[in-house]
């Protein structure tokens, strides 16, 4: 297989120690030093974002967790989904850490931190359907973000942090590793491209989270080279003279697609991070996947490819669920228009709708709705990204 001949090839080559930027997932040092700054000075957007995280119940002192040791997801699975009860965990955990990181209040830090204790001395597996290895992902990701963000409370102890990285890597990694080698033993074009890119980004988090630069080149390698619809030339197969480019899920429906450019947001933000800008790669593809999802939420006309694999044949993009809102703009807005400067008229439209819908600034988990779709993503972008 070319991904695994290629990986290998990556390892040989990448295989030196490299130094890891902490915290240096989704947000950096310097970022926190702007939002409290911004936030300290009731200065808008930012003080909107601050608001919409503080009056969100996840980031309530009062917070407490429910953890399990088993992780159930997925219907007829021979267990009880009970993974709401993680990705609310997540949620709380990500949020009460922002509110230690921006007011250097303990109180919130200690909070954050039982969060994330509970589930590392609790948590042993990750069952259910296929559904399991989306668990995997998301959750992987978004737990590696919230304990990145605590890494120097003084009180996570080294003990504790090493708790946190033994879960990461022994429970969620191998998940994450054996989906993008083996699809759960389906054709490599079975699964939709947000499986694989779940997978990416958690791969990616924990490599940086451990210090560990094998996964973290094998997440890049894969994202750059792989065989399945998440990497980056399937998931953003088709490129069009407009400056926008066909998502492998646009004929699906518009929820799952606003989920891939989410997740290529995640994957290209942690990377650059660390110094790798996947915004750039391959002409901007990412930014004009974005722009072409955007613009079709917006409710203007897109140009549209039949897509094909070896599960489906659709001739015409999907409305199902058009005009799908998610806390995914900021992001890409704030990077590709503020730090590129590039010219993105619908995701700067898009992020504007998703700012008024959410009452003048991105929510978080929670402000979606119940259900996972709404924890799909961290959220909170305008308090985190605007620039």
């Amino acid at each position: 297989m070319r991904f695994l001949h290629v990986i290998s090839l990556a390892f040989a080559v990448c295989g030196s120690a490299f130094e890891f930027v902490h915290p240096g997932l989704l947000h950096t040092s310097t970022d926190f030093s702007r939002i409290s700054t911004k936030v300290a000075a009731n200065a808008k957007p930012w003080i909107d974002g601050w608001y919409k995280l503080t009056n969100n119940s996840h980031s309530a002192l009062t917070y407490t967790a429910r953890p399990v040791s088993s992780v159930c997801r997925g219907l007829n699975a021979g267990c009880n989904q009970n993974y709401r009860q993680l990705f609310n965990d997540i949620a709380a955990a990500y949020a009460l850490a922002i509110r230690w990181k921006v007011t250097h209040n303990a109180a919130y830090g200690t909070a954050a931190v039982k969060v994330l204790n509970a589930w590392a001395k609790t948590m042993t597996t990750i069952t259910g359907s296929s559904d399991r290895f989306l668990a995997a992902g998301l959750y992987g990701y978004q737990l590696a973000n919230a304990a990145e963000i605590m890494r120097d409370f003084p009180g996570y102890s080294g003990s504790d942090q090493k708790a946190m990285k033994t879960l990461l890597r022994n429970v969620f990694y191998p998940m994450n590793h054996d989906f993008l080698i083996r699809h759960n033993d389906a054709a490599v074009n079975h699964y939709w491209a947000n499986w694989d890119l779940c997978n990416i980004a958690s791969i990616l988090s924990i490599g940086i989270f451990t210090d560990n630069t094998t996964m973290y080149n094998e997440a890049l390698t894969y994202f750059k080279f792989g065989n399945g619809n998440g990497a980056i030339n399937n998931a953003i197969w088709k490129v069009y003279d407009d400056g926008t480019a066909q998502v492998q899920e646009s004929g699906r429906d518009q929820g799952h697609s606003t989920l891939v450019i989410g997740l290529l947001g995640v994957i290209a933000q942690t990377a650059y991070n660390q110094g790798t800008n996947l915004f750039s790669y391959e002409d901007n593809r990412i930014l004009k996947g974005a722009e072409y999802v955007a613009k079709y939420n917006l409710g203007y006309d897109v140009q549209y490819t039949t897509y094909t694999n070896r599960k489906v044949r659709q001739t015409v993009i999907s409305n199902n669920g058009r005009g799908s809102i998610r806390p995914i703009w900021e992001l890409l807005y704030n990077h590709y228009v503020k730090v590129e400067r590039a010219y993105a008229p619908y995701t700067t439209q898009m992020n504007l709708l998703v700012r008024k819908h959410s009452g003048g600034a991105e929510g978080g988990g929670g402000d979606y709705g119940p259900n996972s779709g709404g924890y799909d993503q961290l959220g909170y972008g305008t308090l985190m990204y605007s620039l």
